[in-house]
């Protein structure tokens, strides 16, 4: 269903004290969808952790429901640039509690210590800018090893030893 409602019109379907103050769309959803193709996904492992959502520069406490991830388009299958919307609610977020928001991986910090080690900051990594592929390797182009199942002759697997490392 395509119903053109923009995401400010969305709120906690919960008993609210009183309406959340509607949000200017860029705070609620900093990205337009960067692809008609995309999939929903739930990330049960961190879904019922506190999540912190940074708008408009201050940070506010969020409940996770679900990931939009986007797909078919040069921007969201670039490794570089892959592009993903939290769908969060507003929790103890004064006059926007209650509002529901869509925010990239860049403005919301997700934290469990039963997980993970906590500190400060932004997290100390780089994201990979490559794309992963068992079919660049030129072993796939040997139907010997490609197709190898449990029941074949191992043979030609101490090929694979020697063979170069694919550079991306």
């Amino acid at each position: 269903m395509w119903a053109r409602m923009p995401i400010t019109s969305l709120v906690a379907d919960e008993v609210l004290e009183e309406m959340p103050e509607r949000m200017d769309t860029h705070l609620a959803q900093p990205w337009d969808c960067s692809s008609r193709g995309h999939s929903i996904i739930v990330m049960d492992r961190i879904s019922s952790s506190p999540w912190m959502c940074k708008i408009g520069g201050e940070f506010y406490k969020g409940r996770y429901m679900f990931t939009v991830d986007y797909t078919d388009s040069y921007i969201s299958d670039d490794p570089a640039q892959h592009k993903q919307s939290h769908v969060l609610q507003l929790i103890d977020a004064d006059k926007w509690t209650g509002n529901i928001v869509a925010l990239p991986n860049n403005r919301v910090r997700v934290t469990n210590p039963a997980l993970w080690v906590t500190g400060e900051g932004a997290p100390d990594f780089a994201p990979s800018q490559y794309i992963h592929s068992a079919e660049i390797h030129d072993s796939y182009t040997d139907p010997d090893i490609t197709f190898n199942n449990l029941y074949k002759e191992t043979k030609k697997w101490k090929k694979l030893s020697t063979w170069k490392k694919v550079e991306h």
